[in-house]
């Protein structure tokens, strides 16, 4: 992460890089999932954007990362929230 300083780039910089590669790794095994297993990696998959907001919030309350780039991150982290939320919706209803 160019943004973080090198105090914290290998470190919550780093954890955050990797917490995003999970989320697209787990986005894609839900996708390629048979139904049946797909509530339980959107349960996980909600837990690891959980988590990446809470390390998103962090980074600016330490001020690594400017209120302007912290709400947009944030805004676009309650979308996806949204959009898994109803994903989960959606598979319990079909049941």
């Amino acid at each position: 992460m160019k943004l973080f300083p090198k105090t914290e780039k290998y470190s919550l910089g780093q954890r955050i890089e990797n917490l995003i590669l999970e989320i697209l790794e787990f986005s894609l095994k839900t996708i390629y999932s048979p139904r049946q297993e797909k509530l339980p990696l959107l349960k996980e998959l909600d837990i690891k954007i959980g988590f990446l907001k809470m390390l998103i919030r962090l980074s600016n309350e330490i001020r690594v990362l400017d209120n302007k780039k912290y709400l947009i991150l944030q805004e676009k982290l309650q979308e996806i929230g949204r959009m898994i939320g109803g994903w989960m919706k959606s598979i319990k209803n079909n049941n």
